[in-house]
């Protein structure tokens, strides 16, 4: 059960093409936001969509993957955790965002 701790599997669309950055160390990383839908009946019985916005980050060899074959629009399925963390905004004021980190991307 530990491998169930923590992790995250979304089927979804990319909603700007991916920002790729070099870091210092040569390492690379990618950031993008991905757009879940789903859809339901509301009491009127009319078709409705949610979408959710969720923040990506990948690392490694999947950045190259990414930086070759992904853009906005496309479909991809990811899976990987969960991670929250802080940092200070232009103004001074401690800010959270949470993200996932990609662990595996499927093409579709």
């Amino acid at each position: 059960m530990n491998t169930l701790r923590n992790k995250v599997q979304l089927i979804g669309n990319l909603g700007n093409d991916p920002e790729i950055i070099t870091l210092e160390s040569g390492k690379k990383l990618a950031k993008f936001s991905l757009a879940t839908n789903e859809h339901y009946k509301d009491k009127d019985g009319q078709k409705q969509t949610k979408t959710d916005w969720h923040n990506i980050v990948a690392w490694n060899k999947t950045v190259d993957i990414i930086e070759q074959y992904v853009s906005k629009g496309k479909e991809v399925a990811i899976e990987g955790k969960l991670s929250t963390r802080s940092y200070e905004d232009k103004e001074g004021q401690k800010r959270y965002t949470t993200e996932v980190i990609v662990n595996e991307l499927l093409l579709l």
